[in-house]
């Protein structure tokens, strides 16, 4: 396994910390959410394009994008 300098995680494990989720960006790339989630990323992908992913996904030509916000709700850690 890689150790991930940015997020102080090894580059296989899942899951996302409180303090990693309260420091993401408005809107964040589908494996981040997938990530955050613990979807693989074949499943986060097929649930996008089925428009069934369990938070909100924008669409920006060729990549998704999640709403971050909805991702935290989801979680129970909104504000």
């Amino acid at each position: 396994m890689r150790e991930d300098a940015t997020a102080g995680q090894t580059k296989d494990s899942k899951g996302m910390s409180r303090e990693e989720l309260l420091a993401l960006p408005l809107a964040v790339d589908l494996d981040t959410g997938n990530r955050t989630l613990g979807l693989g990323r074949s499943k986060g992908y097929e649930l996008a394009k089925r428009g069934q992913y369990p938070c909100k996904v924008l669409r920006l030509g060729n990549a998704y994008r999640v709403v971050t916000a909805d991702l935290l709700t989801l979680l129970g850690l909104a504000a």
